[in-house]
């Protein structure tokens, strides 16, 4: 079968939003991220050239169509075309109040650059978090620039998206909540739990003021050295980074 006109105009309506919630579906392209995906999630379409899906004949798609580079290349999203894209089923995820009692997870207070949620998603992989909760006003997850940055983080972590004040007032009572701020304490100085909630900004406003009151653990990343003219903040991914590393580290020092 080969790649059709319509078949790229399909897979390349994907870009918008709203196609991909009507479809509930989303693309992702290059060999690491499809195989990575393949395994968790539904794939009705795979679409690859020759030569990759003779090296992965265990492949497993509704629908697999061999295609040139030439036609990849006008499916695709991307500015360097890969050698095989997907469509993968959206994950649908019931919302748990409980979650964070039990294990560490995130959650994102309208961060909206897309490079950076999937930054996000990826370093959730790294360290083991499972959930990240998302305010309506997040950007997409399933944007394709954020599902190339999860660099398959798509795989293992579940995520969200609910009103955060009123959710994270649901959560079981004595969860503690995290909150990332300028007049916070220095988060190598306190006592981390191996469970909770750890609420990360928007890009410029940084947790809105009803999430802000729920917080019941301020958090500061300080610089170095202390009093040092430096930049006015971290950019957010960085700062999840950090934060989630030294929660790590406390846990593996107990």
């Amino acid at each position: 079968m080969t790649l059709s006109k319509n078949k790229i105009k399909y897979i390349r309506s994907l870009e918008l939003k709203k196609n991909r919630k009507a479809e509930g579906v989303f693309l992702a392209e290059g060999s690491k991220l499809v195989g990575e995906l393949a395994g968790h999630l539904a794939c009705p379409l795979l679409v690859g050239t020759k030569d990759w899906l003779a090296v992965h004949p265990s492949m497993k798609a509704e629908e697999i169509i061999e295609a040139s580079a030439e036609e990849l290349a006008r499916a695709s999203l991307l500015r360097t075309p890969q050698e095989v894209l997907a469509v993968f089923r959206q994950r649908e995820e019931a919302l748990n109040p409980t979650r964070p009692a039990h294990a560490l997870c995130l959650a994102l207070d309208g961060v909206q650059d897309p490079g950076n949620l999937g930054t996000i998603v990826r370093l959730a992989d790294w360290f083991g978090i499972e959930d990240i909760f998302c305010s309506p006003d997040t950007a997409d997850v399933y944007n394709p620039k954020t599902v190339q940055a999860t660099m398959g983080g798509l795989a293992r972590v579940k995520v969200h998206y609910t009103p955060l004040a009123p959710w994270i007032a649901s959560l079981e009572t004595g969860t503690p909540v995290y909150g990332t701020f300028l007049n916070g304490t220095d988060i190598y100085a306190q006592s981390l739990e191996n469970h909770g909630l750890i609420i990360m900004g928007n890009e410029g406003n940084g947790i809105r003021p009803e999430v802000e009151r729920l917080v019941n653990k301020r958090l500061y990343v300080p610089n170095y050295p202390a009093g040092r003219e430096t930049s006015e903040s971290l950019n957010v991914a960085i700062a999840t980074a950090i934060v989630c590393a030294e929660f790590r580290r406390q846990a593996a020092s107990r």
